[in-house]
């Protein structure tokens, strides 16, 4: 699904309708020294299986896409849970006009 690179949406920084830039959000990288991958280090040290089971089949074959919103007036940054999607690009979307 293409989604388009720029839309209108509501700021509740400006408290108002803006234009905000699209992206697709990834996750940082893990921090070694954060309490719960210490404490997941600490679990799975030695002998022994893993923390929890692992698992066979995957009931899910899509990931939600969450789009991060950036705001062209103010800069804040929003995120907004997209919807389960095989592929999405960014892209210009044609308006049906």
């Amino acid at each position: 699904m293409k989604i388009p690179k720029t839309l209108k949406t509501y700021c509740p920084r400006c408290k108002k309708h803006t234009q905000h830039s699209v992206t697709i959000y990834k996750s940082g990288k893990r921090r070694s020294l954060a309490e719960g991958q210490r404490r997941y280090d600490r679990k799975t040290k030695g002998y022994g299986s893993k923390r929890k089971p692992e698992q066979k089949r995957f009931a899910k074959t899509t990931k939600k896409v969450v789009l991060k919103l950036k705001c062209g007036v103010c800069g804040y940054i929003s995120h907004r849970e997209g919807i389960r999607l095989k592929k999405a690009e960014l892209g210009e979307v044609l308006s049906k006009a």
